[in-house]
């Protein structure tokens, strides 16, 4: 037999064993067919009243978002009953971009989700009790965990696999007989424990009634009100109004908005819609929010049902003041809106180009009047994890920024608009990029760029400037998005408000070029469906952007100081790197007019950029805040100030619940990686410096995907702290794990999670949402 002939047979064969398996679930089941799902408002047994409740503590805590096994999505009803998928969202591989399957925007119906290769998990055959069951792979699974629960103890890794980058088994009904006899602990939730014998009998009458769910209860009229007024407020026919919208919907259109006048029990999303206001919307789908509409869009705000997840929710408050405020930005200072620009990708990529004839000072007012909101997109936005974008930071850095008024002389519009080419991103060429030699190719044009830049900045300071603090924005004594925190969680990443945890190796001062750059390069013009180029490219593009912001602060200090800071921060960087830092630092000559004592300028300068905020600084992470017990802050402090190789035994994120008289209180211990450079996308652990890792300890929640969880009655917090410093090993971590931690495969880790749950949702910040429990440690 000829290998052709063989290979022809087994397809066939393959071919054949799969129809049969096809028609034997007709036969079983009866045929294929989408159902109706539509239960009667206010029906206890619909959805939200049953299934919804259980799922949204068990199952959400990692179905959600881009990184949902299988495509599951579940942050509302419309994913599950969607279905999955056996085509992954994460592909680094991949030479072309992927097909979208952004739930809500790309297919609008359950029948068109199955045209797109979407299975279902509820049962889509004859409706009866039993086929509701039966047919369901949802059910199969939740079963399939019940019969099988998981051993104590930490897991057995060549049964869990629990890596991000895992391959995928998404079963569809036809083949779940053969997962259950292959992986019979694969049930869900995956590596967790089992519902409860009463959330599982809930979630069974629900499937038992046809899993239906109620429609919305209609908006109440304080909301549809607050709708009218905005949207017609973004509509306006004038090309200075489209303008600003255009330009306020490529900014804020993965932003959870919501009405604070009204309350946070509705939240929406600003859409691009072929349809006026007053009209049901028609959401223009496009792969990015700049790419052409094809008709004039109209922005509006669509109701936003998903549940809140921590890793993607992000507030951005409406309100009469909002609305003044870009009207002062946007509409009344003096320029003019000619021709409205096009949407050719060259030019829509590139917001200097686009948004030429609006005044820097209000882009970038605009901007920063909410930084951490700004910043938090390339962290929660298209990428979900953070993670392409992520190994270019280091793991704990403070950020201030530059005051709009210096912005608007120093980089003005024209100059900008004029440095197109040189400014160009990555997302010009598409969701398919294969240029070869990328680093160099940006590099060259980040060159081109700065030196005119030098050269603008030698024009409007012909007598040169010295840099003062009265350059850093303050904030304008009332924003507390002056200062800002990015940690880094290796492949998830966080910014909050304030300067928090001890002193880091870095720092950033950034400017409006800069910070439009980094929404543009990884918000607005990144796709997580695009080809490896795209993400390979973006991640490079990136070293220049954190360049420019750790020379922005130490163009602050002495020179002498820049060039000890240099060396350290980039030990051992290649070649390549530290040339182009070093052209970096000759092209520009400021000389600072802070006044330093000579001792350590870095402290000094984070001493004074502090006071410089001090009247707006947000305190609500610092240590003292967390109203412990003196004996308890005591130790807490203690374990902050803990360092070096017992810290690297940590993982990133540790929840920690510590029993007082007052209840439990909980914090966050965020371990921060040491590195000697962070200018390398490849070998993290051969630069990776152990001995420099530190403890961040704050109050409350800080991160959206905990690694592990600890439970420490009030008498043993003196000897945690002890295990803590003296961890040496992963046997040691073990231990630690084995006296005060909630194992994944813990009895009690329900318990545990229902109580960090029920915490959150009490929590008085807008960005609270359900954490993610994807990453959670098996040690």
């Amino acid at each position: 037999m000829s290998n052709r002939f063989a290979v022809v047979l087994s397809s066939l064969v393959v071919a054949g064993c799969t129809a049969l398996a096809v028609r034997s679930v007709d036969e079983q089941y009866g045929r294929a067919e989408v159902r109706d799902r539509v239960a009667p408002v206010g029906d206890a047994t619909s959805y939200q009243h049953t299934a919804q409740p259980i799922f949204e503590r068990r199952c959400l805590v990692c179905h959600a978002c881009y990184d949902a096994p299988c495509q599951l999505k579940m942050e509302r009803f419309a994913g599950l009953d969607r279905g999955a998928s056996t085509a992954p969202v994460y592909d680094a591989a991949r030479l072309l971009e992927a097909p979208l399957t952004r739930l809500g925007i790309d297919a609008q119906t359950t029948s068109q989700w199955r045209h797109k290769g979407f299975f279902p998990v509820l049962n889509e055959r004859d409706q009866t009790k039993a086929f509701d069951l039966e047919a369901s792979v949802l059910y199969g699974m939740l079963m399939l965990k019940a019969k099988n629960p998981l051993p104590g103890g930490v897991l057995p890794s060549d049964v869990f696999d629990f890596s991000t980058g895992r391959t995928q088994t998404c079963p569809a009904l036809e083949t779940m007989p053969a997962f259950e006899k292959d992986h019979p602990q694969w049930g869900m939730p995956f590596g967790l424990p089992a519902l409860s014998g009463a959330e599982l009998a809930s979630v069974k009458r629900w499937l038992g009634g046809g899993a239906k769910a109620s429609p919305l209860a209609p908006l109440a009229a304080p909301y549809v009100a607050a709708v009218a007024e905005w949207e017609a407020f973004l509509n306006d026919d004038a090309s200075k109004s489209q303008l600003m919208s255009r330009y306020l919907y490529e900014h804020l259109f993965l932003a959870d908005l919501y009405f604070d006048g009204i309350g946070t029990d509705e939240h929406f999303r600003m859409v691009r819609s072929t349809t006026r206001p007053g009209m049901p919307i028609d959401i223009i789908a496009t792969r990015r929010p700049f790419d052409d509409p094809g008709v004039r869009p109209y922005y509006r705000l669509q109701r936003n049902t998903d549940a809140l997840v921590s890793k993607t929710h992000m507030a951005y408050a409406l309100n009469a003041k909002r609305m003044a405020r870009w009207q002062d930005l946007f509409l009344r200072p003096n320029y003019v809106v000619g021709e409205l620009p096009d949407y050719k990708t060259v030019d829509a990529s590139n917001p200097f180009v686009t948004f030429r004839a609006i005044p820097v000072k209000s882009r970038y007012q605009f901007m920063i009047d909410e930084a951490q909101y700004t910043i938090m997109g390339f962290i929660k936005g298209p990428v979900c994890r953070g993670q392409i974008a992520l190994d270019v930071i280091e793991d704990q850095f403070w950020v201030w920024f530059i005051d709009p008024d210096v912005e608007a002389v120093t980089h003005d519009g024209e100059f900008l608009a004029r440095q197109a080419n040189n400014l160009e991103l990555p997302a010009s060429l598409g969701s398919s990029n294969l240029r070869l030699l990328q680093w160099v190719h940006y590099s060259n044009m980040e060159k081109d760029y700065l030196v005119a830049l030098a050269k603008h900045d030698r024009a409007t300071y012909p007598n040169g400037r010295t840099l003062t603090l009265d350059v850093i924005w303050n904030g304008d004594g009332r924003n507390s998005n002056a200062a800002l925190t990015i940690f880094r969680h290796f492949d998830s990443a966080t910014v909050v408000r304030g300067l928090v945890g001890p002193e880091p190796k870095t720092a950033w001062v950034i400017d409006y070029p800069l910070l439009e750059r980094i929404h543009y390069l990884l918000v607005a013009g990144y796709d997580v469906y695009g080809n490896a180029g795209l993400q390979l490219f973006s991640r490079l593009y990136m070293d220049f952007l954190r360049i420019g912001g750790e020379f922005n602060f130490l163009y602050f200090m002495p020179p002498q100081a820049r060039n000890e800071a240099l060396a350290y921060w980039y030990r051992g960087a290649e070649k390549t790197i530290t040339k182009y830092v070093d052209d970096y630092q000759g092209l520009f000559d400021q000389a600072t007019g802070i006044e330093f004592t000579g001792g350590d300028p870095q402290h000094e300068l984070y001493a004074h950029l502090e006071e410089r905020v001090g009247p707006v600084l947000a305190t609500n992470y610092d240590l003292d805040r967390a109203a412990l017990p003196a004996d308890v802050a005591r130790q807490m402090h203690r374990l902050a100030a803990t360092k070096g190789m017992a810290v690297s035994w940590l993982p990133e994120l540790s929840i920690v619940r510590i029993e007082t008289q007052a209840g439990w209180k909980t914090l966050t211990i965020v371990h921060n990686d040491g590195h000697s450079n962070v200018a390398t996308m490849f070998d993290e652990q051969q630069r990776r410096r152990p001995e420099e890792d530190t403890l961040s300890v704050v109050p409350g929640y800080l991160g959206a995907y905990p690694n592990a969880f600890f439970k420490v009655p009030r008498a043993e917090v003196a000897a945690f702290v002890d295990a803590v410093a003296g961890l040496s090993s992963d046997a040691d971590f073990g231990r630690l794990m084995d006296r005060f931690g909630v194992r994944r495969s813990d009895p009690n880790f329900w318990a545990f999670s229902d109580a960090v749950y029920d915490d959150v949702t009490t929590l008085d910040y807008a960005d609270r949402g359900v954490l993610d429990y994807s990453r959670i440690e098996n040690r």
